[in-house]
């Protein structure tokens, strides 16, 4: 063989492993994809949500009269019998009086002596009337006897005998309204500087404000001595094992839930432990998300069943989360939500048929965080693609990745 036949196959080799490699190197992979395979198992369908445990009966005792509240020996937490006293108001001391309105008030009750000093005035003049008539009247009926003065006259004095005791009744009257005009005055300028400021027990009793039922102080809304109006909370009572649960679910969540649901409540710092759903409120609120989106939420009452073991550490206004369940099956064909996704107005996945991804429409039910129910499309046994990507098309070559 020449050096020129050498060289010529030399070149020809090298050309044919260009060419190969470069065949191969077009040549379309397999696309790497993750599966798993549909199969029957139990599905739960939940609707999760924050919520907080509040006791049933709550009862705020408020002040049953103005006056100053001592200050209180309890404390949150302290167990309460029924009638034990909770809270004391006594009688508070009058206020201080500015320059102003204690010279207007000295200014009354001088002008309320004068109307009494006038009423008293009035009263003596009603007095001598009275008398002046009543011997007018005897003069009258003696001459009467006599017959020197007509009947008339008669009646006459006895007419101005009446109508004097009138006038003098009035009279004695407006006396005793003027004195208590300035007892009212003299009392108005009470300061607390004055000795009979505070009053006594027989005059003023202090007043208790006792404990409705038994159970636990939850809270002292006024703790220290302090003067407060008439309705002023004081103090909260509540038994701690009467407990429920509230949750304020989105009004599209809430019609999903019917009282006596299930429920499981987690999340709270405890173990886990049941609940039912009591009742569902008719109307909704309106809350602000903290996107600043305006939201309809319902809420939702859970009753506690059985040991209160469980959940003793649990007390009233606690944060707890909330799955209550919407849907339950124990058989059903379930496929990962993972494997899901939309074409055009249906579900579809890609299952795996020799070696090669198949789109597949798919009828899908009720689901949850995980998985959902495969109402038609899709047969036990089967390999769907998880989380397919822009590379995973119909007919195209994948291979599985092995875990």
């Amino acid at each position: 063989m020449t050096k020129a036949h050498r060289k010529r196959l030399l070149l020809s080799g090298l050309v044919l492993a260009i060419v190969a490699a470069f065949t191969i190197g077009l040549w379309p992979r397999a696309v790497p994809v993750d599966t798993a395979p549909i199969a029957r198992g139990p599905l739960r369908v939940t609707v999760d949500e924050e919520g907080k445990s509040r006791i049933k009966e709550v009862y705020v005792l408020s002040a049953p009269a103005a006056g100053r509240l001592l200050r209180s020996t309890l404390k949150a937490g302290d167990k309460v019998r029924k009638g034990q006293v909770v809270a004391v108001i006594a009688p508070s001391v009058p206020p201080f009086l500015d320059l102003r309105s204690r010279r207007e008030l000295e200014a009354l009750i001088e002008a309320a002596r004068a109307a009494v000093s006038l009423a008293e005035a009035e009263l003596a003049q009603a007095s001598s009337e009275l008398k002046f008539a009543e011997r007018e009247l005897e003069r009258a009926a003696s001459l009467s006897r006599t017959q020197v003065i007509a009947e008339r006259q008669l009646e006459k004095a006895r007419l101005d005998v009446d109508t004097r005791k009138a006038a003098l009744a009035r009279a004695e009257a407006t006396v005793e309204l003027r004195q208590r005009e300035l007892e009212s005055a003299l009392a108005r300028r009470t300061g607390p500087d004055d000795p009979a400021a505070a009053g006594s027990d027989e005059t003023t009793p202090y007043v208790s404000v006792a404990a409705p039922v038994a159970g636990h102080v939850l809270k002292i809304l006024q703790e220290n001595e302090q003067v407060v109006l008439q309705g002023t909370p004081l103090v909260e009572i509540g038994d701690p094992d009467e407990l429920e649960l509230v949750v304020e679910l989105l009004s599209t969540e809430a019609v999903r839930v019917q009282p006596g649901a299930p429920a499981t409540v987690e999340g709270w710092g405890g173990p886990e432990f049941p609940a039912k759903v009591e009742r569902i409120e008719p109307a909704g609120l309106t809350k602000v998300s903290a996107l600043g989106i305006e939201e309809q939420r319902v809420k939702v009452v859970l009753a506690l069943p059985g040991e209160t073991s469980q959940r003793r550490s649990l007390g009233h206004d606690y944060r707890v989360f909330v799955r209550i369940t919407v849907y339950e099956t124990a058989e059903a064909l379930l496929v990962p939500l993972g494997a899901l996704f939309r074409q055009g107005e249906a579900w579809a996945v890609f299952t795996i048929e020799r070696g090669r991804a198949r789109l597949r429409l798919v009828e899908v039910g009720p689901r949850n965080a995980r998985h959902a129910e495969v109402v038609g499309g899709l047969v036990a046994g089967e390999r769907v693609i998880l989380y397919p990507s822009d590379r995973v098309l119909d007919g195209v070559r994948v291979t599985e990745r092995r875990s």
